[in-house]
């Protein structure tokens, strides 16, 4: 490349610095057209965000909720100028969705470095370190809609890179806030749905399930363009360690959603995770099935509850996938769901 030419690119783990606020992304309003995408990627079936009489009813007139996924899916997405060279996201934490989000909702969001920690170097590689980012978006309203952590693995500018970086992965918290989850369940209107889902059923702690009906990946990197997702790895297989396209990791949480939503149709929303780990890369083509386990189930004095869910996928690789037919789990998800 001629010198008069300036490279556009991401910053690497060798030139973060902890404390630091990465460059604010565009703020986005998130209209049906953004909703339609989503339904048509994931056809998930949770009853709030497709119904417009039921979102009036649960959380006051006005326009239509958001799915959750959809939320979470943008939210990630403009964090991402802190990872554009990233060779994995590895983990979330304590992401809660302190209010929910209607259609015209405007969310910005901001990106704080809160601690890195240089790998062990591998030999024939070059150096890599884990960054762990906190997120915190806002509405149009200045009211705080999702905070959150994450953790992508990065690699060093320099590949011999020493950076001293050894911060403990540990600047969110161990386990989510109960009071938090009960303010943010205290936006919906557990009676109004009871009133217009007859029979809507809580549910069993203890119980697990299996959904049979597995989902094949596609349309990857649509996703990946709708919600400003600048990881290079999702679009570029010239820039992944697989040599072939990355699915973004936000991807196969929604899928999980949709699957989950199958299990347990009559869940109100998502309010919160207590982490999300991926256990191993997702390909387009390979096949994801999810085995769902609920945990505590504890009564809102508002009505309704809150239900710890497991959620495990394993992927069928496809016929492009670099060991196709083989079968490997990729995402352990533990969320915090409202049940009426």
């Amino acid at each position: 490349m001629s010198d008069n030419v300036t490279l556009i690119e991401g910053p690497h783990f060798d030139e973060l610095a902890v404390g630091e606020y990465l460059p604010d992304p565009p703020a986005v309003t998130l209209t049906a057209g953004h909703a339609a995408w989503h339904g048509a990627l994931f056809g998930d079936r949770m009853r709030l965000p497709l119904s417009a009489p039921l979102s009036a009813a649960v959380l006051g007139k006005g326009p239509m909720a958001v799915h959750p996924a959809l939320v979470c899916n943008l939210v990630t997405g403009q964090t991402t100028y802190a990872t554009q060279e990233v060779r994995a996201n590895l983990f979330y934490r304590g992401l809660v969705l302190r209010a929910p989000v209607r259609v015209g909702d405007t969310l910005a969001t901001r990106t704080r470095v809160a601690g890195l920690r240089q790998s062990r170097r591998q030999e024939g590689r070059g150096a890599t370190g884990i960054a762990v980012l906190e997120m915190e978006t806002r509405n149009q309203r200045g009211e705080l809609i999702v905070h959150f952590w994450r953790a992508p693995l990065l690699p060093c500018r320099d590949a011999l890179a020493d950076t001293g970086h050894a911060n403990a992965l540990d600047a969110f918290p161990a386990a989510l806030d109960p009071a938090v989850l009960t303010e943010a369940a205290a936006h919906y209107d557990i009676a109004a749905f009871k009133a217009a889902v007859p029979g809507a059923r809580r549910p069993t702690e203890g119980a697990r399930y299996r959904v049979a009906a597995r989902d094949t990946v596609t349309s990857a990197p649509e996703l990946v363009r709708l919600t400003l997702n600048m990881a290079r790895t999702h679009t570029d297989a010239g820039h992944s360690h697989y040599a072939q396209r990355l699915v973004y990791g936000g991807h196969t949480i929604a899928m999980a959603c949709a699957q989950l939503g199958r299990a347990l149709p009559d869940l109100v929303t998502v309010l919160g995770w207590h982490g999300c780990d991926h256990l191993g890369p997702v390909f387009e083509g390979d096949i994801l099935q999810s085995d769902v386990t609920v945990g505590a189930v504890t009564p809102l004095p508002t009505g309704g509850a809150l239900v710890d869910l497991s959620v495990i996928v394993h992927a069928e690789r496809g016929p492009d996938s670099p060991d196709p037919g083989s079968t490997a789990p990729v995402l352990d998800w533990k969320l915090v769901a409202l049940s009426p």
